[in-house]
């Protein structure tokens, strides 16, 4: 279906006279989604809970259009009052799912079609899916509370209540599905669009759901009830890993019934997975534009839904981008600084992330920028933002389109630790926020240092029964590695059978530790194959640089993302003030006054490139590599000087977790 609708779409272009194209990547390149149109940055769009008006639609999409944006994203959300207990006022609105919130839902997509504006939709309102029409018995729920239902209540139809949908049972959540996409309007647009679902914020601890315990039973031979009150205790790791391992393979599931069903009606699919408890490279990979966010995810995470993208053949990479950019909930509002926000955006290019999609624009009256977000840096004439932005966003635009070009580099394939995080547990308390408390989510996970000169990527069980041994190299789609490196203290039978297999096929495996297996049930050849990966296996990487040379070589080696088309090699550079970002950024952290060299050395293609990266204050760098030539890509921008304010010293953090 989504084949078909792209063709439509590029006959639709051809008819009209747009001047929007199709880039071409070759015969194997799949359909068009919405950012091969444009890499202007898009805008998450709230509306709050009020009556929306065509004139009101315009203005707010015109200003945008005219500050360089290339598209939004439409978030039904709750009314301005919910923040005040006792304003228990109804505020009129077009109800959610009408034929009249359809209808100012079809203009406003028509409109910013008409003008050049992409246009996505929130499959569904605030975040996760729920509403009022999800009946009590499909709802979320958690092991061992039978009246217990996650409840939604910040969403459009504030102060009306409603369920999250059970995310675990298709049975459940289809007909949500369908209920949707029944009321949203289908227009035929220039520039297609996606359906979006935001990070996971399901209520995860004991998630359960209907026939659970029957198939648990069937699946792994014992029954996992009488565990589940202690289950993230350490003595009951491998009842834990079990569990996780059951709740991963129907959260993906949901996701690639999420992208089905979009592609049923015409649209892409478009997902930030962080968050959810399941193998996050295979949940990513489930829909056609993965989707990152930062800052509430640092910009390393984004490394594994760039690998997703490179191992399932997607072409683009997008992030929630600036949320909570000074802390949580929304420090600093309406007073960011452009400085700030390059450090972020730069981060999320050094690790893969192609396209930018601002956290964002709140809806406002025409000829008023009154209304804000909470949680977001302030995307509106009257922010501080407002004299820099069309500049910034141009800068943005630029590194988008290269890092769109051709596909990711890499040479070395990093197997991702799951079952390391999934036997964790709970993180300890000094590593936890108010709303992240496992190791699951994989938040603290980045590659080994002594990679950093071989471009590695992420890859899982999934992608490595996927892969095909050419020649000594491992092929994934069009991605090709020349070594794996596996870096975990567990690893499940089937992932070591698997490694055995393209071990002995010629695959070079670098084995950093011995693992164990897994799971309550063991396998008794588990201990064999292992001793026979390890014999076969290279001990550490120094091993391998005989016959496989370093990508980049120098003192340092500065942080870099690569794009290939061809024998064209494009590599970005941030500025160092924007490698391994934590959250939160402090305000004025991008202060610079000094310029700085780096000189490396980048093997490519037979060619040898000596390069000296000299760094303005605030700069990244972009190269183009080809044939021996070296060109840098002009990406100057020069944002305003940053102010400097330190937190006071006694400040304690609203997101952390204290054990007082």
């Amino acid at each position: 279906m989504k084949t078909i609708y792209a063709t439509a779409v590029i006959i639709l272009i051809l008819i009209t006279g747009c001047t929007y194209s199709e880039k071409s990547s070759g015969p194997a390149s799949p359909p068009a989604d919405p950012f091969s149109f444009t890499s202007q940055p898009y805008a998450r769009y709230w509306w709050f809970a009020s009556t929306i008006k065509k004139e009101d639609v315009r203005y707010n999409l015109d200003w945008l259009k005219e500050n360089g944006f290339g598209g939004v994203e439409l978030a039904w959300v709750y009314p301005l009052n919910r923040f005040n207990p006792e304003d228990t006022s109804y505020t009129p609105r077009q109800e959610w799912l009408s034929s009249e919130w359809s209808d100012i839902v079809a203009y406003t997509a028509g409109y910013a079609d008409s003008i050049g504006l992409g246009c996505d939709m929130t499959l569904g309102t605030l975040w996760p899916f729920g509403d009022s029409y999800v009946p009590f018995e499909q709802a979320t729920r958690r092991f061992g509370d039978e009246n217990w239902r996650q409840v939604i209540t910040r969403s459009w139809e504030h102060p009306k209540p409603g369920y999250v949908i059970d995310h675990l049972n298709p049975s459940n959540y289809l007909p949500y599905f369908q209920r949707l996409l029944d009321s949203f309007p289908h227009p035929l647009t220039k520039i297609p669009r996606s359906f979006f679902i935001d990070s996971w914020e399901v209520e995860t601890e004991m998630l359960w759901t209907e026939g659970l315990e029957k198939e648990f039973l069937e699946r792994y031979g014992y029954d996992i009830v009488p565990f589940m009150d202690s289950v993230y205790d350490q003595e009951n790791s491998d009842h834990l890993y079990d569990y996780m391992s059951l709740v991963s393979e129907k959260v993906i599931g949901f996701y690639r019934d999420f992208d089905r069903v979009s592609g049923e009606r015409g649209a892409f699919s478009r997902a930030q997975v962080s968050g959810a408890p399941c193998d996050l490279i295979s949940g990513y990979a489930a829909v056609d534009i993965p989707e990152s966010e930062a800052m509430l995810f640092e910009p390393r995470f984004s490394t594994i839904p760039a690998s997703a993208a490179l191992l399932s053949g997607k072409k683009h990479v997008s992030a929630e981008t600036f949320t909570c950019l000074y802390g949580w909930p929304g420090d600093y509002l309406r007073e960011e600084q452009v400085a700030d926000l390059k450090l972020v955006a730069d981060a999320l290019f050094a690790n893969g992330v192609n396209q930018i999609v601002w956290h964002g624009k709140p809806h406002n009256p025409a000829g008023l920028d009154t209304v804000s977000f909470y949680a977001s840096v302030h995307v509106g004439p009257s922010g501080s933002l407002s004299k820099q932005l069309r500049s910034f966003n141009s800068y943005l635009s630029t590194v988008s389109e290269y890092m769109k070009k051709g596909q990711t580099l890499s040479d070395i394939a990093v197997y991702l630790p799951v079952e390391d995080a999934w036997k964790a547990g709970r993180m300890p308390v000094e590593k936890q926020f108010i709303w992240a408390w496992g190791h699951y989510e994989m938040r603290y996970t980045g590659f080994p240092e002594e990679l950093a000169s071989y471009n590695p990527v992420w890859i899982n069980g999934e992608f490595l029964q996927k892969a095909e041994m050419s020649g000594n190299e491992l092929v994934v789609g069009q991605a090709r590695f020349k070594a794996l490196y596996i870096d975990s203290k567990y690893l499940d039978y089937k992932v070591v059978k698997r490694v055995s297999e393209l071990a002995d096929k010629g695959l070079p495996v670098i084995l950093r530790q011995i693992p164990e297996e897994p799971g309550f049930i063991k396998h008794d050849d588990y201990s064999l194959l292992v001793k026979q990966l390890s014999a076969e296996a290279i001990p550490d990487i120094r091993s391998v640089e005989s016959w496989l040379s370093p990508f980049i070589t120098g003192n340092t080696i500065p942080a870099h993302w690569c794009r290939t088309v061809g024998e064209t090699l494009y590599v970005f550079f941030p500025n160092r003030n924007s490698s391994n970002l934590v959250f939160p950024v402090e305000y004025g952290q991008s202060l610079s006054n000094q310029s700085y060299s780096v000189p490396v050395k980048i093997s490519h293609e037979g060619h040898t490139y000596e390069i000296n990266l000299n760094f303005k204050p605030y700069q990244s760098l972009l190269y183009r590599l080809e044939g021996g030539r070296t060109e840098e890509i002009d990406i100057e921008f020069v944002p305003d000087t940053p102010v400097v304010k330190e937190r006071p010293q006694d400040y304690r953090a609203p997101w952390l977790v204290y054990e007082d």
